[in-house]
C-alpha cells in the first residue's frame, strides 16, 4: 500500500510487485498473440498483430514502414522504436526496399514493398488530431488515450468531442473523421452508443436528421410524379418471363420482358429493405454529431448483413466490422489465452514438482517462498537507497545464497555423524 510521509509517496515492495504483475498482464495481452521469435511475413497480411516503427531505419523523412514484434527484438535492438500497439492486415516490412540495404536477420528476401499496408502517422510517431508525439513532454494535461477501431490512430480523449461516461476499456470508439467516413453508423449509435458527455457546443455539434428525412421524402415524391407508369398486372409478365426467346419475341414481347425484369428487380429491393436492419432504425430519429462514437464491445453483432448493407461496408473500407474476432478485446485474450498455456507448459518449476512426490513438492514449495522472501529483503535495501541494482548485485546475492545452503548442508552433515 502506497503510503504518505510528510509530501512525499512512498511505495511499499508490494505496490512494485503488484503493478509489475498488472504490466505484464497488459503486455500478455498485446504480445501474447505475437510471435517473438519468428518473423510474422511467411504469414502474410496477419489480420492483428503488434507492430513497430524503427525512426533509426526509416526517419520521418522517409516511407512509413512497419515491423513485427520478432523483427524489433531481432533486427532492430538498440534502435529507437515507435510502439505502434496493433494494427490489421499488415504485412511486416523489416528489410524490403523501405530499409534501403538493410536485410532482415529473419526472413531476407522479401518483396520489395507489401502494397496492401495501411500507415498513418503513428508510424512517425505522431497521434491524434493535435498530432502530437506520445508520451509529449510539452502536454502537462493527464488525458487517456483512445484508439478509433476504423483508422485505428490514437487520440487524446479531450480532441474525441465527446467523453464516455463508462469505461473505454469495455467499449470501441470511431473518431470524429471515420464517424464522418460511415454515417451509417450514427442510426446504430442511437440504439447502441454507451452513454457519452459532449464537450463542444450542441448548436456547433448536432446536425438534426429530421432535416434530412424531410429532403429524402421530398426526393421519393419528386421521382414518383416524373416516373413512367409501371405495366398493370395483365402486362407485366412474371419472372419467369426472362428465360422467353427474343429471337422469337415481338419488339413489343421484348418491351415486356424489360419491364418485367425492372418489376422483379423492384421485388427483391423491396423484400430486402424490408428485412435491413440498418433501414429499420434509419425510420427512428436520431441525431448525427460532430463527436467520436463510443460503442460496447458487442455491437458488432447487431450490424445488419444484407447485400445492400455489406456493399456499403466494402464502399466505406470497414467490411472488417462484420467479424467480432477483429476486435483487440479478442486479440488480447487470445493472447493472454497462449500466454498461460505457454508459461505452464515452460515453467520449469511446473515441471519438476510434477516428477515429485507430495512431501518433495512441499520441500520445493518451501524453499521457492523462501528464496523469493529473501530476493524482496534484498532488493529492498537497494530501494531504500536509492540504488540502482546492477548485475554484479544480483551475482552477489545468488553467491551468498550458495554460500548459506553450503554452510546449512555442512552444519547437517555433522549433526548426522
Amino acid at each position: 500500500m502506497a503510503v504518505n510521509e510528510g509530501d512525499e509517496v512512498v511505495l511499499s515492495m508490494v505496490d512494485v510487485l503488484e503493478e509489475n504483475e498488472e504490466l505484464e498482464n497488459e503486455a500478455s495481452a498485446v504480445l501474447g498473440g505475437s510471435d517473438p521469435e519468428k518473423c510474422s511475413y511467411p504469414k502474410g497480411y496477419v489480420k492483428r498483430q503488434a507492430l513497430y516503427a524503427c525512426s533509426t531505419c526509416t526517419p520521418k523523412d522517409d516511407d512509413p514502414a512497419g515491423i513485427c514484434l520478432a523483427c524489433s527484438y531481432k533486427c532492430h535492438e538498440g534502435h529507437d522504436l515507435y510502439e505502434l500497439y496493433t494494427k490489421r492486415n499488415f504485412r511486416c516490412d523489416c528489410g524490403n526496399s523501405k530499409f534501403k540495404g538493410f536485410e532482415c536477420k529473419l526472413y531476407p528476401g522479401k518483396d520489395t514493398l507489401n502494397t496492401s499496408n495501411k500507415y498513418n502517422q503513428n508510424f512517425i510517431g505522431l497521434y491524434c488530431t493535435c498530432k502530437r508525439p506520445y508520451p509529449d513532454p510539452e502536454d502537462e494535461v493527464s488525458d487517456e488515450m483512445i484508439q478509433c477501431i476504423v483508422c485505428e490512430d490514437w487520440f487524446h480523449g479531450r480532441h474525441l468531442g465527446a467523453i464516455s461516461t463508462e469505461s473505454v476499456e469495455l467499449q470501441e470508439m470511431i473518431c470524429v473523421s471515420c464517424t464522418k467516413r460511415t454515417p451509417f453508423l450514427w442510426a446504430y449509435a442511437a440504439q447502441l452508443a454507451a452513454p457519452s458527455v459532449t464537450v463542444m457546443s450542441p448548436i456547433e455539434a448536432e446536425v438534426d436528421m429530421s432535416m434530412e428525412e424531410t429532403e429524402g421524402k421530398k426526393g421519393v415524391k419528386e421521382e414518383t410524379e416524373n416516373k413512367t407508369p409501371e405495366p398493370s398486372a395483365e402486362e407485366t409478365p412474371s419472372c419467369k418471363s426472362e428465360g422467353q426467346q427474343p429471337s422469337t419475341s415481338t419488339a413489343s414481347d421484348q418491351e415486356l420482358i424489360v419491364n418485367g425484369e425492372t418489376a422483379c428487380k423492384r421485388k427483391l429491393d423491396q423484400a430486402e429493405t424490408e428485412t435491413c436492419k440498418l433501414e429499420k432504425l434509419k425510420a427512428k430519429a436520431f441525431v448525427q454529431k460532430n463527436t467520436a462514437i463510443y460503442l460496447p464491445y458487442n455491437w458488432r453483432s447487431k450490424l445488419c448483413t444484407c447485400q445492400r448493407c455489406k456493399k456499403t461496408y466494402a464502399e466505406s473500407e470497414v467490411p472488417f466490422l462484420l467479424d467480432e474476432s477483429d476486435t483487440v478485446l479478442a486479440y488480447e485474450k487470445r493472447g493472454q489465452s497462449s500466454q498461460e498455456s505457454d508459461t505452464e507448459s515452460r515453467d520449469p518449476l511446473v515441471a519438476a514438482l510434477s516428477s515429485m512426490d507430495r512431501v518433495q513438492q512441499l520441500e520445493m514449495i518451501y524453499e521457492y517462498n523462501d528464496l523469493k522472501t529473501e530476493l524482496k529483503d534484498y532488493l529492498k535495501r537497494f530501494a531504500d537507497e536509492g540504488k540502482v541494482v546492477t548485475s554484479e548485485d544480483i551475482q552477489e546475492f545468488f553467491e551468498q545464497l550458495r554460500s548459506r545452503k553450503r554452510r546449512r548442508v555442512d552444519n547437517d552433515h555433522h549433526y548426522y555423524t
